[in-house]
């Protein structure tokens, strides 16, 4: 059931995919004004959301930055002298260390920022949000907690409040493998395989789950996180030594299984 509001107007600068999601689950609850120069304000939409200029988007006391992480600077730049003292500004990017310098660096110290990441996507939330994961970085104003509580009693979230490199750290393995993964077995195994073991199904269902993500998702997991490229490389140097040397070390081996599976 829909609750008072936290925040009389949200604004939502980017409406791609993830901000799409983001305005549905949030359109019942409170007035959302969009603003994207790649969308028009054409089609069906919830009653409660408009589309407006940056200016108007700014004005809200919520603003929500739904964009690549590549567009934050220049983003950050046309909004600093639109924003208004107190207002909370959050991003949801898949890395933090990189958008929260960049929120810091630009936007003006009386502005509250968050820097989140929604710990899942469109497809993951078919069946709703309840049981999904949010982090949350505090980087200016202190930590949001009626937000917090919102985001556990109205969306039924798990928040787990972390830092910026502590975020990146854990996602370089979570996000980067993952994606990584994903992408490379996408290329060398056909959906048209019959003889699929239920190990294997469950590969082709978490690829599944991310390969349809934006590019710009991709670029941000795999390039912009500092601590990707050695998790990649350290996974890639395993993988070479187990090709090299298929016997594990006897410590590492798992119980025997007859079955082989």
């Amino acid at each position: 059931m829909p609750q008072p509001p936290l925040f009389s107007r949200v604004g939502l600068i980017g409406f791609g995919t993830f901000g799409q999601l983001i305005a549905r689950q949030l359109s019942p609850l409170v007035p959302i004004c969009v603003y994207d120069p790649a969308q028009t304000d054409e089609g069906p939409r919830h009653p409660s959301l408009r589309f407006g200029s940056l200016a108007e988007t700014a004005a809200c006391p919520l603003v929500i930055l739904a964009v690549p992480v590549s567009a934050m600077e220049p983003l950050c730049h046309a909004l600093a002298p639109l924003v208004r003292p107190g207002t909370w500004v959050l991003d949801v990017g898949s890395v933090k260390m990189a958008t929260a310098d960049v929120m810091q660096r630009i936007l003006p110290p009386e502005v509250n920022l968050l820097g989140t990441h929604p710990l899942f996507g469109p497809e993951s939330t078919r069946q709703g949000l309840a049981g999904q994961k949010i982090a949350l970085c505090p980087l200016r104003g202190g930590r949001p907690l009626r937000l917090a509580a919102m985001l556990r009693h109205i969306f039924r979230l798990e928040v787990i409040w972390t830092t910026p490199e502590a975020h990146d750290r854990e996602l370089a393995t979570v996000q980067g493998l993952t994606h990584l993964i994903a992408q490379a077995l996408n290329q060398v195994a056909p959906e048209t395989l019959r003889m699929t073991t239920t190990s294997f199904e469950l590969m082709q269902q978490a690829s599944r789950m991310v390969t349809g993500d934006a590019p710009s998702v991709l670029e941000a997991i795999l390039r912009d996180n500092p601590f990707a490229a050695d998790i990649r490389d350290s996974f890639l140097g395993h993988a070479a030594d187990l090709c090299r040397n298929p016997v594990m070390p006897r410590a590492q081996q798992s119980p025997p299984n007859a079955a082989g599976f």
